[in-house]
């Protein structure tokens, strides 16, 4: 199947670049209700919640987004007083929590038991239990990782960041010094792969899983600092990762409105630039157009968005 051709080359119109890092990505509604945030109107994310209802893969993208919002446990508990039984103010206020904690300015215990009091006023929402297992990735045991994920599962067996989450928290188990082709990572996302149906996004995960070992390694100086130096997408285990995935692209991606959508696309972007498939990767560049995810561009400590517009021009110039 040919790939979609790529975008003309950048030109005068796009000399100020708009690629960047935006947590809201391409939902302009959560956009809009971080900018409310900003400005202290959380009644804005009150409605945007409300409209989410049971879409728990949004509902995750929107609350992890706004939790991280700087001002985000500050209006998170003014929400909680006005509404104290309301399961969205308890859930944003779970989301904030966690990241107040990984940005160390909240015991990691107290953001534990605000996702546990979240996910007890709404049983049925896998959402602060992925508040749960973001935090577990940076302070809890690989039981409390497992735990978390397993209730997430439970509720949303296809739920696009908590595996994400997990092959991150995996892909850090590292034994010996080189990579090993049976990581239990790469096992890992074979298996959600497996377990998902054939239009299910989580046809990413393998790419998602090289990705996160070559973190892991770069970080630990096993591998070059500039991905595009390492061989690691140069395997035969990989260079298959990349083909399914970006067949899987071709044939049901397309516009299908994901919320996490262009994580995907980046994680391929990605991919298929550090294997030198610069063709297909202008073509994923295309469809990405300026939202940029900071995960894997900046794989292992770069700046995101430069790494990105460095690479969509060197792709854009050479097909």
């Amino acid at each position: 199947m040919t790939p979609p051709p790529p975008p003309p080359p950048l030109g005068r119109p796009r000399r100020k670049d708009p690629a960047a890092v935006r947590p809201a990505l391409d939902d302009a509604e959560l956009a809009a209700a971080l900018d409310a945030l900003a400005q202290g109107r959380w009644i804005v994310a009150r409605s945007l919640l409300a409209a989410t209802g049971t879409d728990w893969d949004r509902r995750g993208h929107r609350l992890m987004a706004l939790g991280a919002a700087r001002t985000g446990a500050v209006w998170a508990r003014e929400w909680q007083l006005a509404e104290p039984d309301s399961p969205d103010a308890a859930a944003f206020v779970a989301a904030a929590m966690v990241h107040r904690a990984l940005r160390g300015g909240e015991p990691a215990e107290i953001a534990r038991e605000s996702c546990l009091t979240a996910a007890r006023m709404a049983p049925a929402d896998p959402t602060p239990w992925l508040a749960a297992l973001l935090l577990a990735r940076a302070t809890g045991t690989p039981d409390a990782r497992e735990h978390a994920f397993d209730q997430v599962r439970a509720r949303h067996p296809g739920h696009h960041h908590a595996h994400h989450l997990m092959a991150a928290c995996l892909a850090e188990h590292q034994q010996g010094d080189t990579d090993d082709p049976l990581h239990q990572v790469y096992d890992f996302a074979a298996w959600a792969v497996e377990q998902a149906p054939a239009d299910s996004p989580l046809a990413v995960l393998p790419v998602v899983a090289h990705a996160e070992r070559y973190r892991v390694l770069a970080a630990a100086g096993l591998e070059p600092a500039d991905p595009v130096a390492s061989g690691h997408w140069a395997t035969r285990r990989a260079r298959q990762a990349m083909k399914t995935a970006f067949d899987w692209w071709l044939e049901w991606e397309g516009d299908s409105g994901h919320p996490r959508g262009k994580v995907d696309l980046n994680f391929l972007a990605h991919a298929k630039f550090c294997e030198g498939r610069l063709a297909e990767a202008a073509a994923l560049f295309h469809r990405i157009g300026p939202y940029v995810t900071a995960e894997p561009w900046s794989y292992p400590d770069r700046d995101p968005a430069r790494a990105f517009r460095a690479a969509r021009d060197t792709a854009l110039r050479t097909t």
